[in-house]
């Protein structure tokens, strides 16, 4: 889902949101607050945008939303392990309804055969369902954070907010 009658899918969330009475915390790292931000463009979104948390380094995952040291050394920051934890802790550390995640390599730098430029991992949780999806996206390094922001969009859409789902 991109648009629907010429809105954006962060519009569309606002106030599918609103309507619901959910509230959201967002956890980025690759993004670097780009998610949070698009939310913020959206008249309405202090109704459902409680927080945005940037956890860029690891310490900051650790210490922001209770991703386990032992995920970070088993797996590294950007794994579906992590990303589901950055997921499920903004929602227990931010006390709201859902909680999105993004964790990847932007690039241009960072890349191993292992873990290219352009792996991404982001999830979305309602503190008991998580989703988490693998990511392989190509372009420069704003192109990789703004399609991992619109992918994280459209999976919080499909999880937790057509109308065929029920988050409460």
């Amino acid at each position: 889902m991109n648009s629907c009658e010429g809105r954006s899918l962060e519009e569309q969330i606002v106030e599918r949101m609103s309507a619901l009475g959910l509230t959201l915390t967002t956890v980025e790292s690759c993004t670097g607050g780009m998610a949070a931000s698009r939310i913020v463009n959206v008249s309405g979104a202090s109704e459902v945008l409680m927080q945005g948390i940037v956890t860029y380094s690891n310490e900051a995952k650790t210490r922001l939303v209770g991703v386990r040291e032992e995920t970070l050394r088993a797996h590294g920051a950007v794994s579906p392990e992590t990303a589901r934890e950055m997921a499920e802790g903004g929602v227990r550390f931010g006390r709201t309804d859902l909680a999105l995640a993004t964790t990847g390599i932007a690039g241009p730098g960072g890349g191993t055969p292992e873990k290219p430029v352009g792996l991404v991992y982001i999830a979305v949780s309602d503190g008991t369902r998580t989703e988490v999806r693998k990511l392989n996206l190509a372009g420069d390094r704003l192109a990789v954070r703004t399609q991992a922001a619109e992918a994280v969009f459209g999976l919080l859409w499909d999880t937790f907010l057509t109308e065929e789902q029920t988050v409460r």
